[in-house]
């Protein structure tokens, strides 16, 4: 297992070094930094100055390697538009995507775990039609005409729940959490089950399409024959296969909540990380843009090694192939 982690980290590691050479080109070639650093009555005096200061009168690859140090502590410079350090910026945006992400994550799978399973053992059941029909609607509509649809229902119309903001919030160190409060709780709600919809129509699709094909399995006729019971084949060992490429599916698509949840997060006036790309491509903010790049390269990078080392531990083939030295 050692060495199958070694193989993923070497690949990640690669993959963020690609990334990283892809930010840095939209960083040092996209608009000009000292045109926006410097005021408009700025000398050429002050031009030579700044870009020595900056290192950016330096060969291509020490600028390159200075990028990837930097990043490598956190460091992307100062925002154009806000004129606060980067890191800064998304360290105090990023717990508001990350409750979000993970809400409506938490949504998605349960729900979608539930209904794919009951979809799968109730085929020809009346409410197995209603929900296939629903699922279609839910995942042919765009994300924000699901928010907009959910903002009229239950925020004008019902008034039950707030429209835009992430509600009261409280500080716990440097995180900043709406969870403990109800209005935080409450604002969560809707921007939570717009973002969940799209993955749990795929989870529930899924879990149903891989239930259906297990059941049909030898060893689950097997099962049967020696009299197991009902739940202990489907749940015991139905379910069980099926959740092998539900862990992939889920996690892949975890981060691409926490990296694109950029719609929702604009419908809702969600304080994000998605919310402050938008803002910063409106402003062509580069340092901003760059080191969301960079973010969404490391979303991706750790949430694929996580599931490849969670699918390594649950799929016995791939512990098998690994000891045989495939």
């Amino acid at each position: 297992m050692l060495a199958f982690i070694a193989r993923r980290l070497m690949q990640s590691v690669i993959v963020m070094l690609v990334v990283a050479f892809i930010a840095f080109l939209v960083f040092r070639y996209v608009g000009d930094p000292l045109a926006n650093l410097l005021s408009q009555d700025a000398t050429m005096a002050d031009y030579e100055e700044a870009r020595e200061r900056l290192g950016l009168n330096q060969p291509f690859y020490v600028q390159f390697y200075h990028f990837v140090v930097n990043a490598l502590q956190g460091q992307f410079g100062v925002s154009y538009r806000l004129q606060q350090p980067v890191s800064q910026l998304i360290l105090e945006r990023l717990p508001a995507t990350i409750e979000l992400a993970v809400a409506s994550s938490i949504i998605a799978l349960v729900f979608g775990v539930f209904l794919g399973v009951y979809t799968a053992l109730k085929q020809r059941a009346f409410s197995t039609g209603v929900i296939m029909t629903l699922s279609l609607i839910g995942v042919s509509l765009p994300t924000f005409l699901i928010g907009i649809g959910l903002i009229y229902v239950f925020a004008v119309e019902l008034k039950w729940l707030p429209s835009f903001g992430r509600g009261e919030v409280i500080q716990i160190g440097w995180w900043r959490t709406g969870l403990l409060t109800q209005s935080g709780l409450r604002s969560l709600i809707l921007p939570a089950i717009t973002l969940s919809l799209f993955q749990l129509t795929l989870i529930m699709r899924l879990v149903r399409a891989e239930m259906m094909e297990v059941l049909r399995t030898d060893y689950i006729r097997f099962a049967r024959a020696r009299g197991l019971s009902s739940r202990a084949i489907n749940f015991g060992h139905a379910l069980k296969n099926t959740m092998v490429p539900v862990i992939t599916i889920t996690g892949l698509q975890l981060g691409s909540v926490i990296a694109f949840a950029i719609i929702t997060e604009t419908v809702f006036q969600w304080p994000g990380v998605g919310s402050l790309f938008v803002n910063s491509v409106a402003a062509v903010d580069v340092p901003v843009m760059a080191a969301y790049l960079v973010f969404v390269a490391l979303v991706f990078v750790i949430i694929n090694l996580i599931v490849d080392i969670l699918y390594f531990i649950v799929d016995p083939r791939l512990r098998d192939g690994a000891k045989s030295g495939r």
